[in-house]
Order: C-alpha cells, then sequence, then structure tokens
C-alpha cells in the first residue's frame, strides 16, 4: 500500500476543501494518486475544488511588454530559487529585459546578463517560457500584472474597423478584458476551446453524483452542470466582474460593440502564474 503521509492528506485537503479523514480515505483508495484522490471525492460530492490549488511551486516573476502601437506584446515568467530574489529589483529589472527583449526579437539571446545576475544573486535564474502576440488585421494587444508580479495577463482583442482601435472606449474594453482574465483565469475563451477530455470528465463526475436520481431527469441535471462548468471555465460566459457579474463578459462585449458600431472580439489570451507550469 502506498505510504500515504499526513503531508499527502494535507495537500489533497487544500485542493478539495474536502475533511481530514475523507481526504485520508481517498488517498488510500486511490493508493495515493493525487489527482485520482480529487476525482472520487468529487465524484462523492465532497471536493468544492475543481482544480489543483494555486500554489507557488517555484519563486519568480510575471513581466509584460506591449510595443508601442499595441500591436506587438510579450508576457513572461522568470523563475529565481527565492521570494527574496523575486522581489529584488535587480531581479524585476531584469525580468522586464527578458519581456522587452522578446517582443523586439524573438530569438533574443540573453544568455550573458542572465547569467550576470545569477552571479549577482547567488541563484539559479531563467526564463521557464513567454508567449509573444502579434496583431493581423485591425486589434490591439494589452497586458496585466497583478500586484506582487504573480499573475499576469496578455489579450488581443480584434475590430471590423480600424478606427475602432484608437477609440478609448475600446481601449477600455481590452483593458477589462485583462483583469477579468486574471481574476476569473478562465481556461478558454468559448466552449469550443475546451479541451472534449476535460468535458467528457466533468460529464462522468455529474453521471456519478446524480446515478440515484430518476432516469429520465439525469441528463437534464449533468447539462445543468455542465452548463454551470461552462460559466466557470468559459471567459465569454464568466459573470463580468467589474459589474459584480451581474452581466456575462459576452453581454458586456456586445454592449460596447453596439456603442462603437464594431464588434469587438476577443481572439485569444494567456495567463500565466507564478510557479504553475511546475506543479
Amino acid at each position: 500500500m502506498a505510504d500515504i503521509t499526513a503531508a499527502l492528506v494535507a495537500q489533497l485537503r487544500e485542493m478539495t476543501n474536502a475533511g481530514m479523514m475523507d481526504c485520508k480515505k481517498a488517498l488510500v483508495e486511490t493508493k495515493g494518486d493525487l489527482n485520482a484522490a480529487v476525482d472520487l471525492l468529487r465524484k462523492k460530492g465532497i471536493a468544492t475544488a475543481a482544480k489543483k490549488a494555486s500554489r507557488d511551486t517555484k519563486e519568480g516573476a510575471i513581466a509584460q511588454c506591449v510595443l508601442p502601437g499595441a500591436r506587438i506584446g510579450v508576457l513572461a515568467e522568470v523563475n529565481c530559487e527565492t521570494d527574496f530574489v523575486a522581489k529584488n529589483e535587480t531581479f524585476r529589472a531584469f525580468c522586464d529585459d527578458v519581456a522587452r527583449a522578446y517582443a523586439t526579437d524573438p530569438n533574443a539571446d540573453l544568455e550573458s546578463i542572465r547569467a550576470q545576475l545569477v552571479a549577482k544573486t547567488g541563484e539559479n535564474v531563467k526564463t521557464s517560457r513567454y508567449q509573444r502576440m502579434e496583431v493581423a488585421g485591425h486589434g490591439m494587444v494589452a497586458a496585466y500584472i497583478h500586484t506582487g508580479a504573480k499573475v499576469g495577463v496578455l489579450v488581443e482583442v480584434g475590430a471590423d474597423a480600424e478606427a475602432t482601435t484608437q477609440n478609448e472606449t475600446f481601449r477600455q474594453l481590452v483593458r477589462d478584458i485583462t483583469l477579468q482574465i486574471a481574476a476569473a483565469n478562465p481556461l478558454a475563451i468559448s466552449r469550443d476551446q475546451i479541451d472534449p477530455a476535460v468535458v467528457e470528465k466533468e460529464r462522468e463526475i455529474a453521471r456519478e453524483q446524480v446515478k440515484n436520481k430518476p432516469p429520465q431527469v439525469i441528463e437534464k441535471i449533468i447539462t445543468g452542470k455542465l452548463d454551470k462548468f461552462y460559466q466557470t471555465v468559459c471567459l465569454l460566459e464568466q459573470g463580468f466582474v467589474k459589474q459584480n457579474s451581474e452581466i456575462s463578459v459576452k453581454e458586456h462585449i456586445a454592449n460596447i460593440s453596439k456603442q462603437l458600431a464594431d464588434q469587438a472580439v476577443v481572439r485569444r489570451f494567456v495567463r500565466f502564474q507564478v510557479g504553475e507550469a511546475f506543479a
């Protein structure tokens, strides 16, 4: 039997908000498989969280650079060993340099300045990932770094007319979308972009939760549960946080588009959180 440690039980509890004994039983039943234990607790209706807790497994910071004209932008994650270095001004300046360099040249060679920073801080420093966006057609990119530089967002929003991209109402919409993504952490823009395997897993969990219900209502309940899932993970279906979720993001974009007499479209986005790539 797998060694079910107190630390493993505590980790599962943090991921699911389930009780300690429920977590221990789930881990015993799944032979210590953390992800399987999460699924098991969810099927039993005990877990209240659907994904891993957003704990940092590596230190570092998220940086961004949007070049003048707002048609090219970069979001980058740079990692170090301790939070002390992550908060250091020299390290933060390096992060900004990384984002700026990749925005200007996707093939930029930053090894020499990275090595200098390693020598100066005494810690290993590396750029774990970056995303570069360049607008095709009419539109703009925008970025947002949340306080503390642990979460960052880069988004591209398009329009039919070039004049729209110069309108302050459109630009404010784009800024608001970055804040929405940072706060609500969507997985995709719309339903069709969600991995079918993820949807099927949610369907399986929902079916297990209602298996004792009358057969004629099971599918209806499952559909309702999937709709709630989509409202959580699809950007356009999320409640617009700036208006206390009274309307959806899709409805807000439609309202702004009407004011602009144009069609604003979220084309793509990326959201980085320090350490998630190593979780």
